[in-house]
């Protein structure tokens, strides 16, 4: 099943969100949520750590749960029906998820580069923004940015939704670069959501014509 042939979306649309670390881009969503901005709600939270994100979704009152071990897709599934769950925001979730025909089309990831250069096993973090900053002092690369993208089988191989960017500065470090990039990464997961609410109603109406 294409994206386009998935069921029609709730209003708002629900989603989940599974993180790693410290909740930035959750504390993003839930902000323009809450701003009328993204059309949507977060009934539950996944982390794959006891970390400052998952005390941000307790604080918030979401369900939140914490498995540290890789996901067993049976159990994704079953929390997706019982949340009623369009989309799978990844946000800063750092583990491989395993995707299934429940979840497959659904999931989607924020990267902190241009993919597809700088992707990968191992390419989270500073750990891509030292790789741009190595690449364009070789002349390689003059900018960075961040991509929204549909999670598949591997690391950061799925096709892209958004893409913003920013110049890399020969004067850079990783942290000046990352505040960059990450200014441009609240931008374009509210965007994608956005856009991907709106495709899933425009092809729920052209699929089911009155």
């Amino acid at each position: 099943m294409s994206f386009d042939d998935l069921p029609r979306f709730h209003r708002p649309a629900r989603l989940a969100v599974m993180l790693s670390g410290s909740g930035r881009t959750l504390d993003n969503l839930i902000e323009r949520i809450q701003s009328g901005e993204i059309p949507a709600m977060i009934p539950v939270v996944i982390a794959s750590r006891d970390c400052l994100g998952a005390q941000k979704a307790r604080d918030a009152v979401i369900e939140t749960h914490v498995h540290e071990k890789r996901l067993d897709p049976a159990w994704l599934d079953a929390l997706c029906d019982t949340h009623k769950v369009d989309l799978i925001v990844l946000a800063g979730y750092l583990k491989l998820v395993p995707i299934s025909e429940r979840t497959r089309n659904r999931i989607i990831n924020i990267h902190p580069a241009l993919l597809p250069n700088f992707g990968g096993k191992g390419m989270h973090g500073h750990h891509v923004h030292e790789a741009v900053i190595e690449a364009a002092r070789r002349g390689e690369v003059n900018e960075s940015g961040c991509t929204v993208h549909f999670a598949d089988d591997e690391y950061d191989t799925g096709s892209v939704i958004v893409q913003k960017r920013c110049p890399v500065f020969a004067t850079d470090t990783p942290d000046e670069l990352a505040a960059r990039v990450f200014k441009l990464e609240c931008e374009a997961m509210p965007d994608a959501i956005k856009l991907l609410i709106e495709r899933n109603e425009a092809a729920a109406r052209a699929n089911n014509p009155a």
